[in-house]
């Protein structure tokens, strides 16, 4: 090969290795912090772009009780007045029987036993009221009870041109300290 084209490609080959080199380095100082914001005794800042509070829901069932007052109706105990009707019915057969002679003594007796017996089932109905009872019961419900609550941050900041993103349990404000360019420590108002 022709001395000029070794000599290029030496002049190429170097350039190259100057190029990636100097990248290195370019991201070594990102990392090192040698371009981001030194405090006091080479303590690294980096730069927070924003802070997003992160909320979680808390569900916390609680009973709830209440009196209520409860109507119950008990039947009378002759529901078909069936005291009523045969009282009714004998005591009708009894003053039909007083009533008239022979073939029409048997036939008043017979239309008092009915009549008496008719008239007996409706006064003991009119006499017999359903028992109402009042209780007072107590009714209990499950109910839910959210509630909502801080559990951090999500930070977003800049260091040397890198964004990051880190959930810290505090707001650090405007600038965060990182260590090793990556992490971010502790709040630096």
């Amino acid at each position: 090969m022709n001395r000029v084209m070794v000599n290029v490609l030496h002049v190429g080959m170097a350039a190259a290795l100057a190029a990636s080199l100097a990248a290195c380095n370019r991201d070594a100082s990102a990392d090192a912090g040698v371009a981001g914001d030194t405090g006091a005794n080479g303590v690294k800042y980096a730069k927070v772009i924003s802070v997003d509070p992160v909320r979680q829901t808390v569900n916390t069932p609680k009973e709830v009780c209440h009196d209520e007052v409860v109507n119950t109706t008990t039947p009378p105990k002759d529901q078909h007045q069936i005291a009523g009707t045969a009282i009714g019915a004998v005591l009708g057969g009894v003053l039909g029987n007083q009533v008239g002679g022979g073939k029409g003594k048997t036939l008043a007796t017979v239309a008092g036993a009915v009549g008496g017996g008719y008239a007996g089932k409706k006064i003991e109905e009119s006499r017999q009221h359903a028992n109402t009872t009042s209780t007072v019961e107590r009714r209990c419900s499950t109910v839910n009870n959210s509630s909502t609550k801080l559990v951090g941050y999500d930070v977003r900041y800049e260091y040397n041109g890198v964004t990051r993103t880190v959930r810290m349990d505090h707001d650090p404000g405007d600038r965060v300290q990182v260590q090793e360019g990556v992490t971010a420590v502790s709040d630096a108002r």
